[in-house]
């Protein structure tokens, strides 16, 4: 019996992945990437030499089996992402189950999350979070966010830059303008910044700017007071 292993990758800059996680990638006997030219950027640069076959949300539900029967077989595999760690907001859930369901063992490797130097960059509370990753883009987002308009953690969202106004927008019909908040964009990489503020003032910020790169969304949460009183 073989392993599956989840290989976090950077979110940015390149020096951001473990010495374990290159030698895992090593010596594994194939790797499964999201993308296999972005991953083959970073095999290049640590002048790793192995077989990479594409798993993505495209293809997962077909190739899933296939690839637990190698496992099965006695082979080890990894599974990468194009930044981060698989199956945050990215593919690798099903085949974890499936691994799981056919008692083989997974090993998940510490690694960059692009959430986490969000959270802690964004000087909001940090003890109590929910993660929410990307919002429904119609159906079910005004539910989502009612929802989540009583919430008294702070929230956590991934949004693409051609759609961030609207989220911020939505937040502000939905938590209210004054609401603290808190912007991440192309996290550790070189145009690296965080914008943080009210949601007025946060879409007053980027209403007149071009917007790039991968982006978290860090909202406070109802401030308790707030939501006994409306009780």
């Amino acid at each position: 019996m073989g392993k599956l292993y989840l290989v976090p990758t950077p979110i940015g800059n390149l020096e951001d992945i473990s010495f374990r996680a290159i030698r895992i990638l090593k010596e594994v006997d194939l790797i499964l990437a999201e993308d296999t030219r972005k991953t083959g950027i970073l095999l290049k640069h640590y002048e790793i030499d192995n077989r990479v076959y594409p798993h993505h949300k495209f293809n997962e539900h077909k190739t899933v089996r296939g690839i637990v029967n190698q496992i099965q077989s006695g082979q080890n595999i990894a599974l990468v992402s194009d930044a981060g760690t698989p199956a945050i907001s990215d593919p690798g859930y099903l085949l974890v189950k499936y691994c799981v369901d056919n008692d083989i063992e997974v090993d998940c490797l510490p690694g960059a999350t692009a959430f986490v130097p969000a959270l802690v960059n964004s000087g909001l509370p940090n003890d109590r979070f929910c993660f929410e990753g990307f919002l429904p883009p119609k159906k079910g987002r005004k539910k989502k966010l009612t929802d989540l308009s009583t919430e008294s953690r702070t929230i956590i969202f991934y949004e693409s830059p051609y759609r961030l106004l609207k989220s911020l927008e939505d937040f502000k019909h939905y938590f209210g303008g004054e609401r603290e908040a808190s912007v991440s964009r192309e996290i550790s990489k070189i145009h690296e910044e965080t914008v943080r503020g009210s949601l007025d003032e946060i879409i007053e910020h980027y209403s007149s700017k071009t917007i790039k790169g991968e982006i978290v969304i860090i909202v406070s949460g109802k401030p308790k007071k707030k939501i006994e009183k409306e009780k």
